[in-house]
């Protein structure tokens, strides 16, 4: 079928319609994007400017709040200013651009979270071969990995969006451009594109949170004979990263996993993983980690504007 595609511009319904709803979400969110680059700034300076950037745990929590902060912000800046005006356009390249940023980067994170079970389950499970099955040469490789990994996940997607005909309605019940939203615009039969997108995304997170809970309850089934001291502190560590699996992860199986559809609950579920766990995750992996609080304590005392 020849691609025809008459539209040029999409527009965004966002969360709400009400403009009391939308200053209250602005000034929300405002302080949400706030946060998750002061919290994400803090992880990477006090990472990269103390010894901890020798340590592949922290080496990988470097990158995840690197790819957080692009994450969010192919969807925080439209929806920051979309907030504040009435009608919500987006160009299609620009919703083309947006989608396949937001899957890139989304991927990358996907990917980083599950390599950073495999470090604490090769740390905890295995820790007189740990310095030699992640040397700083296996880092470097689970991280271009990672970003491969993604970007081929990405490609396929906005590949099998761009390939689609849209000749009207061009309005997108969403606050960003995403793959079943304008699947429901597509002026053709999307049955096989959809199976197509379950595939690619839903199974990408399903396998990527089965992995990574086999990892922990391995974890955990380890270090059930550890003494008290180090099961408490093994316990901690992956407490957290749990916690933010499971709020990262689970909203996106609930989205992507099923056959292409939409609902109205789909935005509020996609705030999850596109806003309040990139805003929490520098809380959890700083506030509940004692090398990370003492870190920061030395380099940020140690510099001189704050002395």
């Amino acid at each position: 079928m020849e691609n025809i595609n008459n539209v040029t511009e999409f527009l965004l319904l966002g969360l709400s319609q009400n403009k009391k709803i939308k200053s209250l979400c602005f000034l929300l969110f405002l302080f949400c994007y706030i946060a998750i680059w002061m919290g994400s700034f803090l992880i990477i300076n006090s990472i990269t400017c103390s010894q901890l950037i020798d340590q592949p745990m922290y080496f990988f929590l470097n990158h995840l709040a690197l790819s957080e902060l692009c994450y969010t912000s192919t969807v925080m800046p439209k929806l920051l200013t979309d907030l504040l005006e009435e009608r919500n356009r987006i160009f299609y390249t620009s919703c083309m651009a947006q989608l396949f940023a937001l899957h890139l980067f989304g991927g990358i994170e996907i990917f980083i979270l599950t390599v950073m079970a495999y470090d604490r389950y090769v740390a905890i499970c295995k820790p007189l071969h740990y310095t030699v099955i992640m040397s700083r040469r296996k880092c470097y490789v689970l991280v271009f990995a990672c970003c491969t990994g993604a970007f081929l996940h990405s490609f396929v997607q906005s590949l099998l969006t761009m390939n689609l005909p849209f000749c009207g309605p061009n309005e997108i019940d969403h606050y960003f451009c995403d793959v079943y939203p304008l699947l429901k615009l597509a002026c053709t039969d999307t049955y096989s594109v959809g199976i197509l997108v379950v595939a690619n995304s839903g199974m990408m997170g399903l396998v990527n949170f089965v992995v990574l809970m086999l990892s922990y309850f391995l974890i955990l089934y380890t270090v059930r004979v550890y003494p008290a001291k180090s099961r408490s502190k093994a316990l901690s560590t992956c407490s957290s990263h749990i916690t933010v699996v499971v709020l990262f992860f689970v909203p996106i199986m609930y989205i992507y996993i099923r056959p292409a559809a939409t609902f109205p609950e789909d935005k509020v579920f996609a705030l999850f993983y596109t806003i309040i766990v990139p805003m929490f995750n520098p809380l959890i992996y700083t506030l509940r980690n004692l090398e990370m609080k003492t870190a920061m304590r030395k380099v940020w005392c140690q510099n001189p504007l704050f002395t």
